[in-house]
């Protein structure tokens, strides 16, 4: 008689998959690194004063760019680390329906975006008491609209580095296209409205930011679904047919 076991509970799958982005000693390191270039990040306005806005909005934008050199790093190692070790053959055969280990994988990436949201709040703030103690004026427009623009943009960076993982499948090729492919469309995007405004991501995603929506919606729509709903659309398809054996 066959003995039918109950399914792993996704939450258990998000655990485990969270454990491999935070819990090795490489990922720590790496998530230290995060930590310290947002908040070196954050404080170039602080001394800087010159060249950035003394806004709210504009203390908690830099803490995004900050965050999101690095973080999406992490979600693509999370996303690639057992196809690039050669342990994704273990994973599968204790979860044999690839697509919920994968949006696992996704799951924790959202969450780690989150955690690392409100870390990168917590550094605006800090950077935000440090300039106030100094004695200089500082404009309260922190509106529910640059706090959105704010967490969709630390969100969707994540996203598309989780796309690109599970397109490509390999931590070296995912995060040097993560940085690479970016680059080299904003170098094409100079020449170029075309591009710089719907295939580069430097447009939309500051619209994002900046939480300007007027009149950059299409682009928005179409940059992330370029860069985020089908590399991982096609990531998903490529997980389920791959050959681990």
């Amino acid at each position: 008689m066959t003995t039918l076991h109950a399914p792993i509970p996704f939450s258990r799958l998000v655990r485990v998959e969270w454990s491999k982005a935070t819990d090795t000693r490489a990922a720590r390191w790496l998530l230290a690194l995060v930590a310290l270039s947002t908040t070196a990040m954050a404080l170039v306005p602080v001394v800087s004063p010159t060249s950035f806005d003394q806004t709210h909005a504009s203390y908690l934008r830099v803490a995004g760019l900050g965050l999101t050199v690095l973080l999406p790093v992490v979600a693509i190692l999370m996303l690639t680390g057992e196809w690039s070790q050669g342990s994704i053959l273990t994973t599968f055969t204790q979860e044999p329906r690839r697509l919920r280990v994968l949006s696992a994988k996704v799951a924790a990436s959202v969450l780690l975006g989150g955690a690392g949201a409100v870390f990168g709040a917590v550094v605006a703030a800090a950077g935000l008491g440090l300039a106030s103690a100094s004695g200089r004026s500082l404009e309260a427009d922190l509106s529910a609209g640059a706090v959105m623009g704010y967490l969709l943009f630390v969100f969707v960076n994540v996203l598309a580095a989780v796309a690109l993982g599970a397109l490509l499948q390999s931590s070296a090729a995912a995060i040097a296209a993560s940085f690479a492919l970016p680059a080299a469309f904003a170098a094409l995007g100079t020449t170029s409205t075309l591009i710089a405004d719907w295939i580069d991501t430097s447009n939309p995603w500051t619209w994002i930011l900046e939480s300007d929506w007027s009149g950059h919606l299409p682009q928005i729509t179409f940059s992330l679904a370029l860069w985020v709903a089908l590399p991982l659309a096609a990531g998903a398809v490529r997980t389920v047919r791959r050959d681990v054996g």
